[in-house]
């Protein structure tokens, strides 16, 4: 079995992108498949913002995807699909309608335009751009988190939220992992101090090593928010080398969903737009029910651990008055 990265590229048959603007306090982040992959997706925030989202929904007819993008920019933030619809384009990819093909590219975004970065773009918006750039940059192994990609721009309710990724392997070989954007309403910290709430899932030290306080009081369980008037949204995905129906990808974004809710306390808020899309480049058969039972166990744990990773590895924007990172109060 090949090196892991506990990155999202560990899954084979995908690559991973980013464009990353840090004076406009934003970003742009794409999963491309080799092939067009089997995909479904919930959405269980209250203020969700997307693009062929609802093509995802089993019933429907279309159940592969070339792309799957998550980007800051809010509403305006959904351009940055039309970018990579055009580099699948130049490519020749795409669902063959006729004599042409449409490439295939739901989109998940996240509300940062209050975060201190300059926004004043002009008439149009730089995120098509952007995703076309995320489009290009796309690739196999290594990549940043933390302030780059979807995750420039995104906040939480104590300290900076960012972009992060974890993997594991089950008991049978297959793999499954996550990418996640962190603007989360609530916080990934127990209160203000250095612990998350994800800490009972962590490998190795990937977000500190530190585990849970030794004891919880009132103010540990205490409502933390970034400000009831803002929109928030913590965005992502998991993929799994599994074959998958894509009924099968719509129950594993639900388990994902909730290692946001042992992630994030509290998620799924009305203002957060929460919203998790699952995925198979289908490398490897599922011999048995249990076997999925597995994969759904892990796209829990792993989605989880992601989001801790993305706050973790996040650094402050260079603007005035802009949230300070985890570790400009606890590395």
């Amino acid at each position: 079995m090949a090196e892991t990265l506990n990155l999202l590229t560990d899954i084979e048959g995908l690559s991973v992108g980013h464009a990353t603007d840090l004076n406009l306090g934003s970003g742009v982040s794409v999963v491309v498949f080799n092939e067009p992959a089997i995909a479904s997706g919930t959405v269980l925030g209250g203020a969700p913002g997307g693009r062929d989202t609802a093509l995802l929904d089993p019933a429907m007819t279309v159940e592969k995807v070339d792309a799957l993008v998550l980007s800051g920019g809010s509403a305006f933030g959904l351009d940055a699909a039309g970018g990579v619809q055009a580099g699948l384009r130049e490519m020749g990819r795409g669902l063959q309608v006729g004599t042409t093909r449409v490439p295939i590219v739901p989109q998940a975004i996240l509300m940062d335009l209050l975060n201190g970065g300059n926004k004043d773009w002009g008439l149009h918006s730089p995120y098509r751009d952007m995703g076309y750039e995320a489009f290009k940059a796309a690739q196999t192994g290594r990549f940043d988190l933390g302030t780059v990609g979807a995750g420039t721009g995104a906040t939480t309710a104590t300290f900076k939220g960012g972009l992060g990724s974890a993997s594991a392997v089950t008991s049978t070989g297959h793999r499954i992992g996550a990418l996640v954007a962190v603007n989360a309403l609530g916080s990934a910290t127990v209160s203000e101090g250095p612990h998350f709430w994800a800490a009972p899932f962590e490998q190795g030290n990937e977000f500190g090593g530190l585990g849970l306080p030794s004891q919880f009081n009132a103010d540990h369980l205490a409502l933390r928010l970034k400000g009831v008037n803002l929109k928030a949204t913590t965005i992502g995905l998991v993929v799994t080398d599994a074959i998958l129906t894509k009924a099968q990808a719509h129950r594993l974004s639900i388990m994902a969903q909730d290692g946001l809710a042992r992630a994030i306390l509290p998620a799924h808020l009305p203002a957060d737009g929460d919203t998790v899309f699952a995925a198979s480049t289908a490398r490897r058969a599922l011999a048995q029910p249990s076997d999925f039972m597995e994969l759904c166990h892990l796209a829990t744990l792993t989605f989880a651990r992601a989001t801790a990773r993305g706050v973790y590895e996040a650094r402050a924007l260079p603007a005035d008055n802009s949230q300070r990172a985890w570790r400009d109060h606890h590395a």
